[in-house]
């Protein structure tokens, strides 16, 4: 795995308002308080705006590479023609940063997160979380003319024996621990009853597709765009926060942060580590290859009966 590194500073005043933003998700999806989440999100742009009107009085903002997925030594940009010296590189926005966070979340909270599994919550689901990783992206591209967010598929080049050794250690801390919380704190319940082939086959879609979904999202949305601005441990923190609040409303409750708080954070690093959406997204599906075989089995006990930790 490739060191990740990082030279930005921890500006406090710029960590707050992402801060604030970030906290709007959990007013959001774990308070369920679309007013409190506005107010939050409305607070954390306001006051980048400021702190960027600010930098620019004083000429004092910091240049950072155009995208969080940028190679070492790169530059915002581009050339401005051949022959010529490269573009100064721009300083990205916070304001604008942040916005894309806050577009995402809003596009998300348009819809319940409760899991379902007819075909009108699954047309629901797919516009809405599309929406959330797209519109972000189209916004940052073709509006702000900025590349803030990317999908560096296979960034972090071959897999090497520690990375295959984390899948494994992925699947055997995925078995022992996912039937002991799902299990013991009826968690799974919040999922619907599959009784049915046709309700664990859209149950395996769906799950796979959500955790999808939450790498395109979390790590190269949120996670990318608080790279811009601050060292990883901070970005990470943040994203992390984010992540968390809407796998609770998606149904991991009780004590199921003691797990999401950890995966997200591990998430975060193993992406600044590989720089390969490829990787966690193959860590996240093996993940989610337990959580669906653990729902399955706690619904009907006589299927996927190979789980020690389970009741």
């Amino acid at each position: 795995m490739h060191a990740a590194r990082s030279t930005l500073p921890l500006r406090l005043p710029h960590a707050a308002a992402a801060l604030l933003v970030c906290l709007a998700a959990p007013a959001l999806f774990v308070l369920e308080q679309l007013w409190l989440g506005a107010l939050l999100a409305a607070a954390g742009l306001i006051w980048a705006g400021l702190l960027g009107k600010g930098a620019a009085a004083r000429g004092s903002a910091l240049a950072a590479p155009d995208s969080a997925f940028a190679a070492p030594g790169a530059q915002a940009g581009g050339d401005s023609g051949s022959g010529s010296q490269p573009a100064a590189p721009r300083a990205p926005s916070l304001l604008r940063d942040l916005s894309l966070i806050v577009i995402g979340l809003a596009v998300v909270r348009t819809i319940p997160l409760a899991a379902q599994l007819d075909n009108c919550a699954m047309v629901r689901f797919t516009l809405a979380l599309g929406g959330a990783v797209l519109v972000p992206y189209l916004v940052s591209r073709y509006l702000y003319r900025d590349r803030a967010t990317g999908f560096p598929w296979r960034g972090g080049g071959r897999w090497g024996r520690l990375h295959w050794g984390w899948l494994g250690a992925v699947i055997v801390l995925a078995w022992l621990l996912l039937p002991w919380y799902f299990m013991g704190s009826g968690v799974y319940r919040n999922w619907p009853a599959v009784d049915s082939p046709e309700l664990i086959g859209r149950l395996f879609v769906g799950v796979g597709a959500v955790g999808i979904w939450d790498e395109l999202f979390f790590i190269c949305t949120v996670f990318a765009v608080l790279l811009r601005h601050f060292p990883m441990w901070t970005a990470n923190v943040l994203q992390m926060i984010v992540f968390v609040s809407f796998l609770w409303e998606l149904g991991y409750r009780s004590w199921g942060p003691a797990l999401t708080i950890p995966f997200a954070l591990v998430q975060g690093y193993i992406f600044m580590r590989t720089r390969s959406l490829a990787y966690v997204v193959t860590v996240h599906l093996l993940f989610d290859a337990i959580v669906f075989a653990v729902i399955v089995h706690a619904h009907n006990p006589a299927l996927f009966d190979w789980f020690p930790l389970a009741g």
